[in-house]
Parts: C-alpha cells; structure tokens; sequence
C-alpha cells in the first residue's frame, strides 16, 4: 500500500508540476513586451494563430530628423516601404522548439535598419531575459542580442 500511495504521489507532483511549466511558459514566458539592444525600441511578441510573432510598439527616436515618424524605407520589398515602423511587424511564423526548453524557431526576423530578414531563432534564459539571434543559412553565421523584459 505504501509503495501505492509513492506512486500516486509522485504521478500528481510530475503532473503539477506540468500545469506550473505550462502556465510560466504561457503566462510568464516569450508573450510581453521586450526592449532591444540598448533598449532602440520595444517588441510586443504575441500568438499569431498557432505561431509566435512580434512588432514594434515603441521606438527611443520615433521622429526623423523632419519631425515625421520613422517608416521603412529600406526595405526589400517595394510595397512595404513607406510604412511606419511603429506597428511594423518583425517578427515571424516562430514555433516552440520541441526539443528545447522555453525556445522557439523556424522564425524570421525583420531588420529595418536594412531592409533584410533572416531566420530567426529565439530563447527564454533563465535571467528572463530573451535571447534573439538572427542568422544566414546556419545558426552559427549570425549575431544575437540580449532583449530585456518591459514592464
């Protein structure tokens, strides 16, 4: 009987202690509001169907330097220049990483001081602070950046 009740004991612990992991990840986790790189700009990283996405929300220097918010006029694609950074979504089609844990892949990132995307991959560290690398062909020709979370 007691190796019975251990046994219940420790299956309602593990299954707890899944409904806690899946509530951080969900509640706690990837979806707020993050500051980039020297803290240029703010990215609200919400569900996007059943992919993770992300726009700008916020910039340090909204303005040009003729008072008129900031647009994206370096991008590759024709049609979308012009649009206001503000709103621009950079972030996209990201899915959880099902061998890692608090990781997401298979994304793209938006850099519109370019005009480029690359792929893109994100992770959740412990610190909670996010770390974003975006990348050509392979992880390891790339650069990553350390986003702060907003409150």
């Amino acid at each position: 009987m007691k190796i019975l009740n251990l046994m219940l004991m420790g299956a309602v612990v593990m299954i707890v202690s899944g409904f806690v992991q899946t509530a951080q990840a969900e509640h706690g986790g990837v979806f707020h509001s993050w500051y980039t790189l020297d803290n240029k700009s703010k990215v609200q990283i919400y569900k996007c169907g059943d992919k993770v996405c992300g726009k700008f929300v916020w910039l340090k220097e909204p303005l040009t330097d003729e008072g008129k918010p900031k647009a994206d006029i370096n991008n590759e694609n024709e049609e979308m220049r012009g649009k206001p950074i503000i709103g621009l979504v950079m972030l996209n089609d990201f899915v959880e990483d099902s061998q890692t844990a608090h990781a997401w892949t298979a994304g793209t990132i938006y850099d519109p001081e370019n005009g480029k995307t690359y792929s893109s991959k994100m992770t959740l560290n412990d610190d909670g602070t996010l770390t974003v690398r975006g990348y050509v062909g392979l992880p390891i020709f790339g650069r990553s950046q350390e986003w702060v979370k907003a409150e």
